[in-house]
């Protein structure tokens, strides 16, 4: 049964050398491709901001 395709974008970027292999070993001892990795590292960082603003924004609410 083929695998089912998911909805992607493909992206180009230029990563230092050290980030490269520090992901390329990360990934070996995980045993997960580097795109499974960097989605996962980006959604991650993201909801973090995502977080970190959402607790300013109420801050500032209780300020005012």
């Amino acid at each position: 049964m083929p695998r089912h395709k998911k909805d992607a974008h493909p992206i180009s970027l230029k990563m230092d050398q050290t980030t490269y292999d520090r992901l390329d070993a990360f990934c070996d001892r995980a045993g997960q491709p580097k795109t499974v990795a960097i989605e996962r590292a980006v959604n991650l960082y993201i909801d973090r901001y995502d977080e970190i603003m959402r607790q300013h924004e109420a801050k500032d609410e209780q300020e005012h």
